[in-house]
């Protein structure tokens, strides 16, 4: 199919099954992934998914962060920041552990079991955010820590993976790599909140001066894809850029604008296309041909993410209704994970059986959150 009828395929789809999801009282998000699932691969094979679309659909991820970022209350941010770092750091140690135990007790290898278990650590927070902003709750003290703990996650993450890929191929670590990981995302903080706050203001306040339509809308997601490149150099991931560019241009005499025309422009083809690839790379064949233990890891998942991020909720004096939620929009898994797992496959660790694994449970929590997020939040 041509690429333009398949922009116009997952356009229509997009809305049309949002729109029944919501009807039928379930984010619209939970829609767009089962249409997703319907014309992709799985099912009826009409979107061959190539790098046009593939690119349409990152820049949607990377516009849902920025937006995220624009629409955080900067107060909020400031004060669930130790909350978030406890959240997010027992939110990685409990499935951790969990992934590499039952890896470890089901017959694995001490180094699969190793990456098994820090395939677990990873958060995808785009399509969370996606819901929170649908419910109205991401600028709430539960969404801004899920999102500031995300963040952490992202970190956290980065340190596992270097580790245990240095395991893999010099059979240890040492204190410096880490350190070395530590110090580029400290640095890429303070650089931004330090000289890119002013240097965005600066540009934006530039931008009104050129008498052109949507300058500073234009010059606004500009520094959003600077931002996501920076991140990446770093080592981070693009959506923490973009989510930093948000939090920045929030603080802007011009932010209000800008949200207004985001919007627009991101629910207008990005996000759709985004949430709706999620299903169109979901296949779910993939199901059918992995044992009881994938079932298990997914739920060591689901499980391991509500339990590690609840507790440190509780700890830092979350109720325990808002504790479950913090816990829930940790749940799902996406890009990380599945990068992680590809690196277990290319460094010989993973065969294509057990790569099946953590892609099945990548799947599987996808396809819970949307339920798990209404359920939590209809608790109140």
């Amino acid at each position: 199919m041509d690429v333009f009828l398949e922009l116009a395929l997952i356009l229509v789809v997009a809305k049309l099954f949002g729109y029944l999801t919501v009807r039928f009282g379930f984010p619209a998000a939970l829609g767009q992934l089962i249409g997703g699932i319907l014309i992709g691969p799985s099912l009826l094979n009409l979107v061959a998914y190539d790098e046009g679309i593939k690119l349409i659909a990152e820049l949607g991820v990377v516009m849902l962060l920025f937006l995220a970022g624009l629409e955080t209350d900067i107060e909020e941010f400031k004060n669930v920041g130790v909350p978030a770092f406890i959240v997010a750091v027992l939110g990685v140690i409990i499935p951790f552990i969990l992934g590499y135990v039952s890896a470890l007790a089901w017959g694995y290898s001490h180094l699969q079991a190793l990456f098994l278990g820090g395939i677990l650590t990873a958060t995808s927070v785009g399509l969370t955010t996606s819901i929170l902003m649908e419910m109205k709750k991401l600028r709430t003290r539960v969404g801004t820590t899920i999102l500031a703990a995300a963040v952490v996650d992202d970190v956290l993450g980065i340190i596992i993976l270097t580790v245990l890929v240095a395991m893999n191929t010099k059979g240890s670590v040492y204190p410096v790599d880490v350190l070395i990981i530590l110090g580029e995302v400290v640095l890429f903080f303070i650089l931004g909140l330090l000289l890119g706050s002013p240097a965005v203001k600066e540009a934006l306040r530039a931008s009104e001066r050129i008498n052109l339509p949507e300058t500073v809308t234009a010059f606004a997601i500009a520094i959003m894809l600077i931002f996501a490149y920076i991140a990446e150099r770093f080592q981070l991931a693009g959506i923490t850029g973009a989510y930093l560019a948000g939090l920045i241009v929030a603080g802007s005499a011009e932010a209000r604008e800008i949200t207004s025309k985001t919007l627009t422009i991101g629910y207008s083809l990005f996000i759709p296309v985004f949430l709706v690839s999620i299903g169109i790379e979901t296949n779910v064949h993939v199901l059918a041909h992995v044992g009881a233990f994938a079932g298990l890891y997914a739920v060591m998942a689901i499980v391991g993410k509500i339990i590690g991020c609840g507790i440190g909720g509780v700890l830092t004096g979350f109720k325990a209704r808002e504790a479950l939620q913090v816990g829930v929009g940790m749940v799902p898994r996406m890009e990380v994970a599945l990068i992680m797992a590809n690196i277990g496959l290319r460094e010989g660790v993973f065969d294509r059986g057990t790569f099946s694994i953590p892609v099945s449970m990548v799947i599987i929590t996808t396809l819970v959150t949307p339920f798990l997020l209404k359920w939590a939040f209809s608790r109140e």
